[in-house]
């Protein structure tokens, strides 16, 4: 197995489920203080009753979303969901997912963690 092969599997391992679910890895990033994991969503349009006819027009602008550091390195995942348009009604539509705690750009795993342990979730330091 190759060593890019190697790490997507740990990657795997490590990201929730949801995200599995509905993204496929395209890239990870390690630097000397961050691992940035790059998501792009799967195609699948975001209805399936036949009445509506969807074309691809690409993804949104990436959001990143933070989650448990790894030996001492911030995580984050840069997520791209897809966009379609709705060529019934000419509408741009997309798929709504909860991949974060409300109010943050922390994973819902991270913030409930960092809630439990700190009793609030920061938004400046080693854990933001």
């Amino acid at each position: 197995m190759q060593e890019s092969s190697l790490l997507l599997a740990i990657v795997r391992l490590m990201l929730p489920a949801e995200l599995l679910t509905y993204f496929k890895i395209t890239n990870v990033e390690s630097t000397s203080d961050r691992v940035l994991i790059s998501l792009d969503e799967f195609d699948n349009p975001p209805s399936t009753n036949s009445e509506h006819k969807f074309e691809s027009k690409g993804f949104q602008e990436a959001v990143d979303i933070r989650d448990f550091p790894i030996r001492d390195k911030k995580v984050t995942f840069k997520v791209r969901r897809r966009k379609w348009l709705d060529k019934t009604s000419g509408k741009y539509v997309s798929n709504r997912f909860d991949l974060v705690a409300e109010g943050t750009r922390h994973s819902k795993e991270f913030a409930a963690f960092l809630k439990g342990l700190l009793g609030e979730i920061p938004d400046y330091g080693p854990l933001s």
